[in-house]
């Protein structure tokens, strides 16, 4: 594991702990739209993300980090001759920018709605998830069984879905908003695997068009 790995890692469980006991910590920076348009604290769309309900939904999402981020380090590093520290950091932004991004996906199906919040590295996570996906759709097995673009493609499909649906108490707009800046990322680093992965990846923007058609009728 590199060290990127384990500051994020430490940082979000050390940010998580001080939410569990400090109740007006942790509602200052979750994510809430009407903090955000109207409170003007633009900070939550980043700080939420290093914010947890409880243990076990931190653990997943850490988890789930641990076991994707050295595939993402790796593939960075390699577009920067070999340079692991450039990977890294190239790495970080590309999670910085995940969770930056489902928040405003989120924010932009959830502003009017006065009574919506949410925390988790989920958009994060999705973010680094989706970008190991690209860079290896075939060779990648969740779970160890399922390639990664049949997940992509489930994942995606259920996400816009449970968007619509108001599925579970989850952040479903900033895991779709998460993952959609984890597949450009490495398409920008490395444009040639569009079309190595062409197939697999035209797959997964079928669900990305429905999102967009959702989008469009949102703003009528």
């Amino acid at each position: 594991m590199e060290l990127i790995t384990i500051v994020i890692i430490a940082v979000t469980v050390l940010v998580s702990l001080k939410g569990f006991k400090d109740y007006a910590f942790f509602d200052r920076f979750k994510f809430q739209p009407i903090a955000i348009t109207k409170g003007k604290q633009y900070d939550r769309l980043l700080s939420s993300g290093f914010l947890h309900v409880d243990m076990t939904h931190l653990f997943f999402n850490m988890l789930t980090l641990f076991f994707f981020a050295n595939i993402v380090i790796a593939f960075c590093a390699r577009m920067f001759d070999g340079h692991v520290p450039t990977g890294s950091v190239i790495f970080a932004i590309i999670y910085i920018l995940s969770i930056i991004g489902g928040n405003l996906l989120s924010l932009f199906f959830q502003r009017g709605n006065s009574h919506y919040s949410a925390v988790g590295a989920s958009g994060g996570v999705s973010g680094i998830v989706f970008a190991a996906i690209v860079i290896a759709p075939t060779a990648l097995k969740i779970y160890g069984v399922v390639p990664g673009w049949l997940f992509a493609i489930l994942y995606l499909g259920y996400s816009v879905y449970g968007m619509q649906k108001q599925l579970g108490n989850i952040g479903h707009e900033a895991h779709l908003g998460g993952a959609i800046v984890g597949m450009v990322a490495p398409l920008i680093l490395a444009p040639e695997l569009f079309q190595i992965n062409m197939i697999y990846i035209l797959g997964m923007l079928i669900p990305l068009a429905v999102l967009l058609v959702l989008a469009f009728k949102s703003r009528r």
